[in-house]
């Protein structure tokens, strides 16, 4: 009989927007950038706050409208985001505070980002009450998507299953940005929405992840 964590197991290798092979691809380039940066003698929080600096940077690259541009800059500033899990990890594995500082700092980067989206909205298009609209919806859900689970790990509980965690989020906003930058506006508009609808349905299963975990806890402890 399958439990609560099996099914999380098989939500984490399947259900998700990005297939398993970009994946794969993604920490084969981590590694040369790890290698880097511990010859570098670099802290992981050191990297995440890089990734944080490259990120401001780039959405002031986005909100001025050099899309394309700030583009490229926000593929650099998500590899350096994964890149501090992966050093940490190489490094015998992280503290409480660096994983405290990474979970604040992506919210805070994510924030940035799409105020920079709505600020190029607000300034080229004659009418953005639109699309402004999509990218408050779009990041209401990329909060609640980390709120419950950091609400799960708050209540002893995992809770990283769903179609939209962060990574498959910041993929479809960089393809989306690089779209508009092509002259596709409305691509990103509608990449926007894309992710309001994914992170709603991220969260409805994890609240559904939490509460059968929750079921299983409590039959356990009825058992003993």
């Amino acid at each position: 009989m399958s439990t609560s964590r099996d099914h999380a197991r098989e939500l984490q290798r399947g259900a998700s927007v990005l297939p398993g092979w970009v994946k794969d691809a993604g920490r084969s380039i981590l590694s040369p950038i790890v290698r880097l940066a511990i010859a570098l003698h670099l802290t992981p929080n050191t990297i995440t706050v890089i990734g944080l600096l490259i990120t401001v940077a780039a959405s002031a690259l986005v909100a001025g409208g050099w899309l394309l541009v700030g583009a490229a800059v926000l593929t650099a500033g998500s590899l350096l985001d994964a890149v501090d899990g992966a050093l940490a990890r190489a490094q015998g594995g992280g503290t409480e505070f660096g994983s405290f500082l990474d979970s604040t700092l992506d919210r805070a980067s994510e924030a940035i980002l799409y105020v920079g989206i709505a600020v190029w909205f607000m300034s080229a298009l004659d009418d953005p009450m639109l699309p402004v609209l999509a990218v408050f919806v779009a990041l209401a859900g990329s909060f609640l998507v980390s709120y419950a689970r950091a609400r799960a790990e708050g209540i002893g509980l995992e809770a990283s299953v769903g179609l939209a965690p962060r990574t498959e989020r910041l993929v479809l906003v960089i393809a989306g940005i690089a779209l508009a930058g092509l002259g596709f506006t409305q691509v990103l508009i509608g990449i926007l929405f894309l992710i309001a609808g994914l992170t709603v349905v991220t969260v409805a299963q994890r609240i559904w992840h939490v509460w059968r975990l929750s079921q299983e806890t409590a039959t356990n402890s009825r058992e003993y």
